[in-house]
Formats: structure tokens, sequence, C-alpha cells
């Protein structure tokens, strides 16, 4: 069966300094219409940052859209109009949210954020053997973070209790929880 849809015409909705929003008119397989509603995103990255105590870093910062404080690996969005890549966002976003530098980067996966309604990619990096940086960078407009260390134990504690439930950061415990012996 062909499952493609193809877009007939397309409706910008919204265009913003994060996400662009459109309505498409699709013709389906059967030949009827729909509409669907996208969400253009930049492509994104996360970062699992393990210390040489093996415990790894986590923001908690306030996210508007879901009126609530979350637990998160750090993130940020790679800037295509400075033809920026997915490594170089890595450095930037430890930099600005972290303070930190690593010695060893590696990407670990890559996925879909929510391919419902939302096209955003975002590349999953494992940062280890880390130092402190020698200038910092300013971190983005109204971004406030508070930084802390936590292990293995407390991070699926956390994922159990509900306290941890942003999709990126689990991914990314789950991919520690499998590769437990991080070379440092």
């Amino acid at each position: 069966m062909d499952f493609e849809e193809k877009v007939i015409g397309v409706e910008p909705k919204y265009n913003g300094s994060i996400i662009n929003v459109e309505r498409q008119t699709v013709e389906l397989p059967n030949g009827e219409t729909a509409t669907r509603d996208v969400v253009h995103h930049e492509k994104a990255v996360g970062i699992l940052v393990i210390t040489k105590d093996n415990k790894m870093l986590l923001e908690k910062q306030w996210r508007a859209p879901i009126k609530k404080v979350t637990m998160e690996i750090p993130a940020g969005k790679v800037d295509s109009r400075d033809n920026d890549s997915s490594e170089h966002a890595v450095v930037r976003e430890l930099n600005e949210e972290t303070r930190l530098k690593a010695n060893h980067l590696k990407r670990i996966t890559g996925f879909y954020s929510s391919v419902g309604f939302c096209d955003e990619y975002m590349d999953l990096y494992l940062a280890t053997d880390l130092e402190e940086v020698n200038k910092e960078m300013p971190r983005d407009q109204g971004e406030y973070l508070n930084i802390g260390e936590y292990s293995l134990d407390e991070a699926m504690k956390m994922i159990d209790d509900g306290e941890i439930d942003d999709a990126k950061t689990i991914t990314a415990i789950y991919y520690w929880k499998l590769h437990d012996q991080i070379d440092h």
C-alpha cells in the first residue's frame, strides 16, 4: 500500500524565532484530501554529560509550554543561518549552559521529537572528559538554569517517580543504563 501524502497546498500560519507553523492540504493515497498542521523547527542537539565521578548533569528549568519545572539534559538548536553543525552546537550549548567543554564527544543516535506534528530532528551526544571553559559564552535571553549532578540510580528513580518526563532526557538515561561502563 502507498502511504505517501502529496502536499497540494501550504498556508503559512506563524513565523517565529524558534518555530514556523503552516497548514498543509494533502492528497491522501485514496485521492481524498485532508489538512495537516505542521510545526517546522531547526535541527537540535541533546547532550548526555557524564562527569569523571560517573554522574550525569541535569538542568532544572521552567518550561512555559507545559507550565512546570523540568529536569533535562543540556540541549539546544542547531543554527542553520550560521551553517552550524550538530557538533558545533553541542560545544556551544555545553559552554552556555554548563560552562564546560568535553574532550570526548560521541554521537549516540538521532530521532524526531514528535512526528505527528513537528519536523524537529535531534542528535543525541555523549560528552565526557570534561573541563571548565576558558571563556564563557552568554546564556540565551531568559534562560535560568540550576545544574545538578546525579547518579544513574538517582536518574532512574527520578524517571520512575515522574520527576523526569522529558523524552530526550529519558532516552539519554536509558542509553547510559545500557552502557553503564562509559569511559571518562
